[in-house]
């Protein structure tokens, strides 16, 4: 595979700022891009998104090197470090904005994401059926910028301490050897 073969990912695993500190910190992944995605409204502010009313989610977009890291280490990390089990909702942030959902941008992409969900379900890992969608991928619309390096440039915010924190520390300690080494 070409050294430079990069891909693109699409995941909305509740919030973006959640998501997007994790992807973040991953081998392999080049650029994390936090925006929304699967609804019907075009150019979605997130003032219109957190209404519900648009139908898009809170997503990222994940450029990665495919010689680097796998589709399939991709969505690992995806399943471990959000509950992809509840409805519309991830924690305290409630509404269809917050869903499970894979936006895959190939057919390969989708038969992998089914695969793992199948293997998730089969084996238990989960007190519950996963309820993730996976769609394909429609327009996504870049966030505003106050969203972008959301935990990098508001460290002291509450939800970072109480909700993104916790996760990327998930992150880094269950998946070591998939941290980016600088």
């Amino acid at each position: 595979m070409n050294q430079n073969s990069t891909e693109t990912a699409i995941f909305a695993g509740g919030c973006f700022w959640c998501t997007e500190a994790i992807f973040k910190e991953m081998k392999g992944v080049k650029t994390v891009v936090s925006g929304y995605t699967g609804g019907k409204r075009p150019n979605p502010t997130y003032d219109q998104v957190s209404t519900g009313a648009t139908g898009h989610a809170e997503a990222v977009k994940i450029i990665f090197n495919a010689s680097e890291v796998s589709y399939e280490e991709l969505l690992q990390v995806f399943f471990a470090t959000h509950d992809p089990t509840t409805l519309n909702r991830q924690g305290n942030d409630v509404g269809t904005q917050y869903r499970s959902a894979i936006f895959y941008t190939n057919k390969k992409q989708k038969e992998t994401a089914e695969s793992y969900i199948k293997f998730l379900n089969d084996s238990d890992v989960f007190d519950r059926y996963v309820v993730t969608e996976v769609v394909p991928a429609t327009e996504f619309y870049e966030a505003e910028d106050y969203h972008k390096d959301y935990l990098a440039n508001n460290p002291d915010n509450s939800y970072c301490q109480y909700v993104v924190l916790p996760k990327l520390e998930k992150f880094r300690k269950h998946f070591k050897n998939k941290l980016k080494n600088d």
